[in-house]
């Protein structure tokens, strides 16, 4: 399992993501786009992994890199790879399936639980009904046609999706660790207003104890995603 990340800022790496694939024995490499607009090909990954940023996936006027990326998003798809999304990254795999991404209602900044939706799917089964993951996004998006819903929370309708079992877009940060919270805060936090989904850097920073909740269960979607089941255990 070789895997490609593309970050979008210095704040927003692999996190947790980087951890599980270490414990595993497999080759992780990150390209940095906001300082290098060079991207993988399709040969050089078996799973991409988008992570997030505050710019918008409808950036591509004034980010030279990103209509090519959203481009190898959509070629990694129909080519079978292992896609996984995170925040705007989810964003950009569903704009790369050609729905439609938009600002949400408000913002979602901090600790907030979603809920698994009706029915459940091989990628979430096991997963506990709820859960808190760690938002931080003002935009959203609609769920792309052949997309499967996964979760919601109260204020965003479209909070996790699959397309089959090997495409996953999480618009919260299941891969959230203490480190990559405070870069995150240190990164992001003048964006943070007073709306009613908007902690303050206080409650997020005496939330992180919602990290260690949130491991095994990344471990779980990530080993499902790869089909990594069982030696990923």
């Amino acid at each position: 399992m070789r895997m490609a990340v593309l970050q979008h800022v210095e704040f927003e790496g692999p996190a947790a993501v980087a951890d599980w694939a270490a414990a595993r024995g497999f080759p992780l490499r990150v390209f940095h786009l906001y300082r290098d607009a060079a991207l993988p090909s399709l040969a050089d990954f078996n799973m991409l992994t988008v992570m997030g940023g505050p710019m918008s996936a409808n950036d591509d006027a004034q980010l030279g890199w990103l209509g090519p990326e959203i481009a190898l998003v959509r070629d990694a798809i129909a080519a079978d790879k292992t896609v996984l999304g995170i925040c705007l990254g989810a964003q950009i795999i569903a704009k790369a399936l050609g729905a439609r991404v938009y600002r949400g209602s408000a913002k979602e900044i901090g600790w907030f639980p979603v809920q698994q939706t009706a029915g459940s799917h091989p990628l979430f089964d096991g997963l506990p009904d709820s859960f808190t993951p760690l938002h931080w996004h003002g935009e959203t998006f609609d769920l792309p046609q052949e997309a499967r819903l996964l979760a919601k929370s109260k204020i965003t309708a479209t909070q996790a999706f699959a397309v089959g079992q090997r495409v996953l877009g999480l618009q919260f940060h299941m891969e959230a660790t203490e480190e990559s919270v405070r870069a995150l805060l240190k990164g992001a936090a003048h964006e943070i207003g007073y709306g009613v989904f908007e902690q303050q850097p206080g409650t997020i920073l005496a939330g992180l104890n919602e990290c260690t909740n949130l491991r095994p269960l990344l471990d779980a979607v990530l080993a499902r995603l790869t089909g990594f089941t069982v030696r990923g255990k």
